[in-house]
């Protein structure tokens, strides 16, 4: 049995509903009845057939701000959530805004969408950019942090309804201590794991500490938290934008392209392009009355 979550991020229509439902009933699918999670935001379609067809079916649908979900029904709700920091649970890439600070923006942010779309490799693209802000005073990291530095909107909501519904979470990025560690704390992470530039002399020394974290620790962190719980992956949840992403979104229970570059949005099993986070708790088939709102 499988389930196709659609959600707006307007209105959802009775017409919207019903023509998905006619698509996967067309395609040779066992269609079930809709059920509405939040009435005109969020629906539900049961079926029985191929989880293949049914994405690239769905995915026809073209009506602007509508995202869906389609995924077996079995560890729907996940117990375990591996998010990206930035453009994920950030609204901004940390690095960029810090190397603006010094003057560097465009070329640094040029460098990082390379990155984040696989054209470079990530760790020779951090090394490259961590090594243009050598010699930034490292109180500037804080006052980036202060002034640039938005959560994404329903990060809270989702990280903390999934820890009341008895989930663990960690915080997984390429970027940096200085920004993850408030970032994670902020939104109720358990767990952050991320890079720690070398400062010496209060200065940025344009280094960054080993072990760096690049795609193969997102992947071992998700494999690691797992075992260390006692879940399979079936039950995880990864979620993030950029290439670096891929490995994680590609073998949790449901990987997610949350606006994502187009190499993590083919990967992911899903992309939410249109909602915010909270867009994840109704394709885990929570209803609005059982979020916890922050």
């Amino acid at each position: 049995m499988f389930v196709a979550t659609l959600i707006a991020a307007g209105k959802l229509t009775d017409e919207v509903v019903r023509e998905a439902i006619d698509r996967l009933d067309m395609t040779g699918h066992d269609v079930g009845a809709p059920h509405w999670l939040d009435e005109h935001d969020a629906a539900d379609i049961y079926f029985q057939g191929s989880l293949v067809s049914a994405r690239s079916e769905l995915a026809k649908m073209d009506h602007g701000a509508l995202d869906v979900v389609v995924q077996p029904m079995g560890d729907r709700a996940k117990k375990l959530i591996i998010a990206d920091m930035d453009s994920t649970m950030i609204t901004v890439e940390c690095i960029d805004e810090l190397a603006d600070y010094a003057g560097l923006k465009d070329q640094v942010a040029a460098i990082t969408k390379r990155a984040m779309a696989g054209e470079l490799d990530f760790r020779a693209a951090l090394e490259e950019r961590v090594a243009l802000l050598g010699g930034m005073s490292e109180g500037v990291l804080a006052e980036c942090r202060y002034e640039r530095v938005k959560l994404t909107r329903g990060a809270r909501t989702l990280v903390q309804t999934m820890k009341a519904h008895g989930a663990h979470s960690v915080l997984v990025t390429g970027g940096f201590t200085a920004f993850a560690g408030p970032v994670g704390e902020a939104i109720g992470f358990d767990k952050v794991v991320a890079n720690e530039l070398v400062i010496k002399d209060g200065m940025l020394t344009g280094k960054v500490a080993e072990p760096i974290v690049d795609k193969d620790a997102k992947l071992a962190t998700l494999t690691a938290e797992a075992a260390k719980h006692g879940l399979p992956l079936a039950e995880t949840l990864a979620v993030g934008d950029g290439a670096n992403d891929i490995p994680m979104i590609t073998s949790a229970g449901l990987g997610i392209g949350y606006r994502p570059h187009p190499a993590a949005e083919e990967a992911a099993d899903a992309a939410i392009r249109h909602h915010d986070l909270t867009a994840l708790l109704w394709a885990q088939g929570y209803p609005r009355r059982s979020w916890v709102l922050g």
